[in-house]
């Protein structure tokens, strides 16, 4: 376990100020980033939100709108991006996210490459592991695409931890300026094969890859070439079932009587001295189910380590 001193650590333990960006927090699947803009407002369904109400206040703050209504003001961080970024290409989410850092040993001060950039939701997730003394070179193809994200980096104010390059991987491979540097390289193309030679080339020894492909045909080519210079080779399918929780509330006088439409019927029984005092009475009980939108399939992760006794 590696020891780190919270002051080095992205942070966002002061206050909210002009030309910040934040996160409105309506409920759990209603989000939106925001430019806070002094002599802005916010309207919702919840009322109308003054800009010039939230500086000064603390990242998390519940603030009020002139209906009553209310939302959380809360910082970008890169779990929370990820729901509200704009979606320029598929991207990958909190599950992948998580364990792709994991694998690839993702620390601070590591060196990290990544094609292609995307969306930026894992860049911004790389940026955060490598800070304060690491660096993400991340690759796009598509120029418009490269620029757009370079933008929104700017807006999370991680454009020091990251650097957006226009370049074509699968035929150019990584610029050679990174030869036996990168600590981890990271591939999500259509054809990762045709870079995996050049990542090998970048990365130092015992560094180690990952490789992102919807299909698992891309996964077989890609772990044929894998086999040189390349050893604990893995692949993995994440899948999250998340739950949803909620306070029911409980009406004992029909659960006894065996009408109760919320629990199946059951004998009677001689109630309680205890259970007849309060036998009208409701009180809360805590229910889980299966959320009814649950993600499945996004991706295979590859993982492969460079051999220590592969020489370029």
């Amino acid at each position: 376990m590696l020891l780190m001193d919270s002051s080095t650590k992205i942070s966002f333990n002061r206050c909210i100020r002009d030309g910040d960006l934040i996160i409105v927090y309506e409920r759990h699947d209603t989000m939106k980033a925001v430019k806070v803009c002094e002599n802005s407002i916010l309207q919702n369904r919840f009322g109308v939100f003054k800009h010039s109400d939230w500086i000064g206040k603390p990242f998390g703050s519940k603030v009020f709108s002139n209906k009553g209504g209310f939302v959380y003001l809360l910082a970008p961080t890169p779990e929370l991006w990820t729901l509200v970024l704009s979606h320029r290409t598929q991207i990958l989410y909190i599950a992948d996210i998580s364990f792709v850092i994991m694998y690839l040993e993702v620390v601070p001060g590591c060196l990290v490459l990544e094609s292609g950039t995307g969306s930026g939701s894992l860049t911004t997730s790389f940026a955060r592991a490598v800070a304060p003394t690491g660096h993400v070179y991340t690759f796009d193809f598509h120029e418009q695409r490269a620029a757009s994200a370079r933008e929104d980096f700017e807006r999370t104010g991680i454009n020091t931890l990251i650097t957006v390059g226009v370049r074509d991987i699968q035929g150019e491979g990584f610029p050679d300026q990174f030869f036996g540097l990168a600590d981890s390289v990271f591939l999500d193309l259509p054809q990762p094969w045709l870079a995996i030679p050049s990542a090998r080339n970048m990365l130092k020894q015992d560094g180690t890859l990952c490789s992102f492909s919807p299909c698992i045909e891309q996964v077989q080519r890609s772990c044929e070439i894998l086999r040189s210079g390349f050893t604990d080779i893995r692949t993995f399918e994440i899948l999250l079932r998340t739950y949803e929780v909620h306070e029911w509330k409980m009406d004992h006088s029909k659960v006894d009587d065996g009408n109760s439409t919320a629990c199946p019927p059951r004998k009677r029984r001689q109630p309680s001295r205890e259970a007849s005092v309060g036998a009208n009475a409701s009180s809360p009980v805590i229910m889980a189910r299966p959320s009814a939108e649950t993600r499945g399939h996004t991706g295979y992760l590859t993982f492969a380590r460079k051999s220590l006794n592969f020489h370029c």
